[in-house]
């Protein structure tokens, strides 16, 4: 009988090896970082079929992508940090931004809207964590600085990605109301 690939039985005891070779606790804040990017990178496949925009579903993919690369940074242990992202990817979502019409201002906005744009600011929320964890790697490495505004950019992409798709669905935002 063939053996599988997909388990090695090697994480049974709760430590796991990064791209180094280097054995880690399961609980290592960079696993929480690439784990916690592989969760977004799932959700943003999910989200990829809610645009029905071919450019969308591509700038999608892309940041796929982009964050697979980012993963693989993250899982390795060294004090040089590494140019995983291509040269032009936090202004690629720079332009995503400024490109997007998502309507004006109009005050703090709730999560909502369509189920798509839903989904949007549920990546975003993610995002998000990404980047707390990220923040919290303290293990005498250093963290590629443009990583981290990446993921800043991707958060705010994500946010305005939302707001377009309750626009050309013609949903309303809702508009968050203090007491």
């Amino acid at each position: 009988m063939k053996k599988s690939n997909v388990y090695t039985r090697r994480g049974d005891t709760g430590m796991t090896g990064l791209a180094s070779g280097q054995r880690v606790p399961k609980s290592h804040c960079r696993l929480e970082a690439y784990g916690t990017l592989d969760e977004l990178n799932s959700l943003l496949g999910l989200l990829c079929t809610y645009q029905e925009e071919k450019g969308d579903r591509q700038r999608i993919l892309q940041i796929q992508n982009d964050l697979f690369s980012v993963s693989c940074e993250l899982a390795t242990l060294d004090c040089q940090p590494k140019n995983s992202l291509p040269v032009d990817a936090v202004t690629m979502l720079e332009h995503a931004i400024d490109e997007t019409e998502c309507g004006e201002w109009r005050g703090f906005i709730l999560p909502g809207g369509t189920r798509g744009a839903a989904l949007a600011h549920v990546c975003r929320t993610v995002c998000r964590r990404v980047e707390r964890c990220i923040y919290r790697i303290d293990d005498g490495s250093q963290v590629n600085p443009i990583l981290l505004q990446y993921i800043n950019r991707l958060s705010d992409y994500l946010f305005v990605l939302a707001k377009k798709m309750n626009k050309l669905a013609g949903q309303e935002e809702i508009i968050w109301k203090s007491h």
